[in-house]
C-alpha cells in the first residue's frame, strides 16, 4: 500500500474516533443537539469507512465512486460541524483542530480524485 493511501485511511480513522468523542459529549446535551450529533457520527466515520472501502476497489472508476462519496460525506460532516457553532451548540474553540482536520480531509480527497479522474482519461 502506497503511503498516501496509508495517510488517508490513518487520518480518517483518526478523525473518526474525534468525532465519536465529540458526539459522546454531544449526546449528553440538549435535544436539539441530540439529534444533530447522529448526523454528525453517520457522515463523520463515513468518511473513513468509505476509504477502506476503496481499497477494495475492482477498478479504478469503483475506486474513484467510493472515494468521491467520502468526499461528500467530508464535507457534510464539515457542514454539521459548522452548524453546531453558529447555533450555539458547541464553542468554535472545542472544535475548532477537528473542522480544521475535516477541511485538510477534503483537500486530500479532492487531490486524490483528480488525480484518478485523469488517469481514467488518459486510458
Amino acid at each position: 500500500m502506497s503511503d498516501e493511501k496509508q495517510k488517508i485511511q490513518d487520518r480518517t480513522l483518526s478523525f473518526a474516533v474525534r468525532v465519536v468523542k465529540l458526539c459522546k459529549f454531544l449526546s449528553e446535551q440538549s435535544d436539539v443537539t441530540r439529534v444533530l450529533y447522529k448526523q454528525l457520527i453517520r457522515s463523520g466515520t463515513s468518511i473513513g469507512a468509505n476509504v477502506r472501502e476503496a481499497q477494495s476497489a475492482q477498478s479504478d472508476r469503483d475506486f474513484l465512486h467510493k472515494l468521491e462519496i467520502a468526499l461528500k460525506e467530508a464535507r457534510e460532516t464539515e457542514y454539521w460541524l459548522i452548524l453546531l457553532v453558529e447555533a450555539d451548540l458547541v464553542k468554535e474553540q472545542r472544535i475548532r483542530l477537528l473542522r480544521q482536520e475535516c477541511e485538510e480531509i477534503i483537500k486530500i480527497l479532492v487531490v486524490i480524485t483528480k488525480k484518478i479522474k485523469q488517469k481514467i482519461q488518459m486510458s
